[in-house]
């Protein structure tokens, strides 16, 4: 399996069981299958969340800032809902559960990068700008998350749905796609009026 899904932080994993074991907490989630779902509610698939900072400089490759951590909540076999937190200045804390097409995409972007050759370490990367949300598939397995960084062997998988003119499901090398991202990124020039 070339997937090396790194750990998530314990105090991650802690918040999102503490927030699974509060009737409460599950009952006023904005997230329908969450409370309907039958049996167990199971948090799995952690993946760190990064935001896409605009490129550097030059042109060289965009930074990426950590923002939480997403675990996929399986109720029996089906991913129910998704649990997200968000750094503290003393650990992590729950923050929401969420639903929505990004789940089913996620696990279809995770089975496509599951049957690729080389090894990568699985990330979410969000293009807050474009409305977007990819698989970031980091070649590097030994980087801590917190601080890892695109690199020029990255890959990109956009989750569905994906803005116009983006194939969802379709891998991109990060270096293909970036420029594609700053030139939709880049502000419109304001036209002068004819004198």
């Amino acid at each position: 399996m070339p997937l090396h899904i790194p750990p998530a932080p314990s105090a991650a994993l802690r918040s999102v069981l503490a927030a699974l074991s509060s009737p409460a907490t599950v009952r006023e989630a904005r997230t329908p299958a969450l409370r309907e779902a039958v049996g167990p509610l199971v948090p799995d698939h952690p993946l760190p969340m990064h935001v896409l900072e605009p490129t550097a400089p030059g042109g060289g490759l965009p930074h990426a800032r950590l923002t939480g951590w997403r675990f996929h909540i399986r109720s029996d076999e089906r991913v129910a809902a998704a649990g997200e937190t968000v750094p503290t200045a003393d650990g992590w804390a729950f923050s929401h559960f969420c639903e929505g097409p990004y789940l089913a995409s996620t696990e279809r972007a995770l089975r496509q990068a599951d049957v690729l050759t080389a090894g990568y370490q699985p990330h979410l990367l969000s293009v807050p700008g474009l409305y977007m949300l990819t698989l970031w598939l980091h070649s590097d397995l030994t980087d801590d998350p917190a601080v890892a960084q695109p690199a020029s062997a990255d890959l990109l998988i956009p989750l569905a749905p994906a803005p116009p003119g983006i194939a969802a499901h379709r891998l991109h090398r990060l270096t293909d796609l970036v420029p594609v991202l700053t030139l939709r990124l880049a502000p419109t020039p304001l036209l002068s009026s004819p004198a």
